[in-house]
């Protein structure tokens, strides 16, 4: 029997990350149990279903697919052979009250797309990448490490990202500098709102993000992103790995100051070598844990700590298809006032910001032929805000059916839905775990990344180690993926399990 064989791996959580640990794990001959609460896996990248409409439950940007590739190679398969995925090109529209542009792939549409929405700064595109190719190929490296010791801020990685750092300025400050137009300068900074963060607080660092998307595109998975999740699934069982949905766990099980296996809520209890958690991180800190265990992260501490925004979720079947890109973001007329409302958590505001995800233009088994499955987002306060939900929600829906027909086009939508879901703040904490309803987790400051956010290998308990949006190195589908593989190499380098794993050439 080799070292890992003997050795029995227990993951909590069938999200993203999990279950690219998992694959990645019993590849590498682990023995790996895989225990969700939900009847499907995937977290918050689940498949939802409504009727014979199909819906992401969340992320719906397939950004950086190389990392993703990475793992299912180092899983001992590939990305084209367990899923199909079309690039979008235009990659999505941004749409002001004045104005329309679409986002490119190709340097060249994009500088003349810019042109023409605002005439005289097509070339500053040219400064924006090589500029933020710079900061991308010196940031990404330290993404991939892991911060459990902090010698590693001294790695010379590191040491030559500190010029890209951003320090003291926001993503829209980069941004701003870069193009000189408010507004030119908000169609590269709108996706702050993938880490829940507004563009004006989000760390300039982050600037690579647009940058990632323009260099190394967007794109879809036939069937939806859930697809993902639901394939590394597959490739873990075919690994050897144990996936076990309905079996939610009741606490993590601790001799010592080593976590030592797993008791799930109908008492049975399994024994591990290392307990992985790919839960959301406040809620695991806060429930899986007995009282006194975790000495760092105190209930106390974490109503302290800070977080992303949270969403209002439409998911509409539609007896229709309407003329709309496959993803198209509406800007609030003024912008600036509805993020700032956001983040304050003082109100809700009529001058909303939305998402509208229309993937049956691109993907025609999402809904039946004629129809459409329609996402949509809006960024609101996370739950440590003032709106009442139990009695705003209705007049909100309505807000944002209203601003789909005027903004969007959509007219007469009300008549066409045929299925409805509606997933409020109050939903993602008590239906999703997410702690404080904040849907990307822990936010994003400075002084809650790499060292000082939640380690991968967890700072408060030996055999124990963290994957998800609320450890290293973050929110969103990518680096997610890099938290699993972190925590797999973590694991295997302990066990002393030789393997060879890439790094994304940048």
């Amino acid at each position: 029997m080799s070292r890992s064989e003997s050795k029995h791996i227990v993951i909590v959580g069938a999200g993203p990350g999990g279950l690219t640990c998992a694959m990645i794990l019993a590849n590498r001959g682990f023995k790996v149990t895989v225990v969700e609460a939900k009847d499907r896996v995937g977290g918050r990248n689940a498949t939802l279903q409504l009727g014979p409409y199909v819906f992401d439950t969340g992320p719906t940007f397939l950004m950086l697919k190389d990392v993703l590739d990475e793992v299912f190679k180092e899983s001992g398969t590939s990305t084209h052979a367990e899923l199909e995925t079309p690039r979008l090109d235009p990659m999505y529209r941004l749409a002001f009250k004045d104005r329309q542009i679409e986002a490119y792939n190709d340097p060249e549409r994009m500088k003349d797309e810019i042109e023409r929405c605002f005439p005289g700064h097509g070339a500053q595109y040219d400064r924006f990448v090589e500029q933020e190719r710079t900061r991308f190929k010196r940031l990404f490296p330290c993404l991939q490490k892991s911060y459990h010791r902090a010698v590693t801020l001294l790695h010379p990685d590191l040491l030559k990202a500190i010029p890209s750092l951003g320090l003291g300025r926001s993503l829209f400050d980069i941004m701003h500098r870069v193009y000189g137009d408010e507004k030119l300068a908000l169609s590269f900074t709108f996706q702050s709102k993938y880490l829940g963060m507004s563009p004006w607080e989000c760390p300039g660092l982050f600037a690579m993000i647009p940058y990632i998307e323009h260099a190394y595109g967007i794109f879809h998975v036939t069937g939806g992103l859930s697809r993902i999740s639901e394939a590394m699934s597959e490739v873990a069982v075919r690994n050897g790995a144990v996936v076990q949905c309905v079996r939610p766990v009741k606490r993590v099980l601790v001799k010592g100051r080593k976590a030592v296996g797993v008791e799930l809520e109908d008492g049975e209890k399994i024994e591990a070598d290392d307990v992985v958690l790919n839960a959301d991180f406040g809620y695991a800190a806060t429930t899986l844990f007995d009282p006194g265990v975790l000495r760092t992260y105190t209930p106390r501490r974490l109503e302290k700590t800070k977080y992303s925004c949270s969403t209002f979720m439409l998911y509409l079947g539609l007896d229709t298809v309407y003329d709309l890109r496959h993803h198209t973001i509406f800007f609030a007329e003024d912008y600036r006032s509805n993020v700032n409302a956001i983040f304050r958590g003082d109100r809700l505001t009529n001058d909303i910001s939305f998402y509208i995800r229309n993937s049956v233009v691109t993907d025609p088994q999402v809904a039946p032929k004629g129809h459409s499955a329609i996402y949509v987002l809006v960024p609101v306060p996370n739950l440590r805000g003032k709106p009442d939900w139990e009695k705003d929600a209705g007049s909100f829906r309505e807000n944002v059916l209203s601003k789909m027909e005027s903004r969007a086009g959509m007219r007469g939508l009300r008549e066409h839905i045929r299925e409805e879901q509606v997933i409020v703040p109050g939903d993602w904490k008590d239906r999703y775990n997410c702690y404080a309803g904040a849907t990307f987790n822990l936010a994003h400051n400075i002084s809650q990344m790499i060292y000082w956010r939640p380690h991968n290998q967890f700072e408060e308990l030996d055999n124990c180690y963290l994957v998800g949006g609320g450890t290293h190195p973050g929110s969103g589908l990518p680096t997610i993926y890099e938290s699993g593989r972190i925590a797999a190499n973590l694991i295997s380098r302990k066990h002393k399990v030789v393997f060879v794993s890439g790094n994304l050439h940048v």
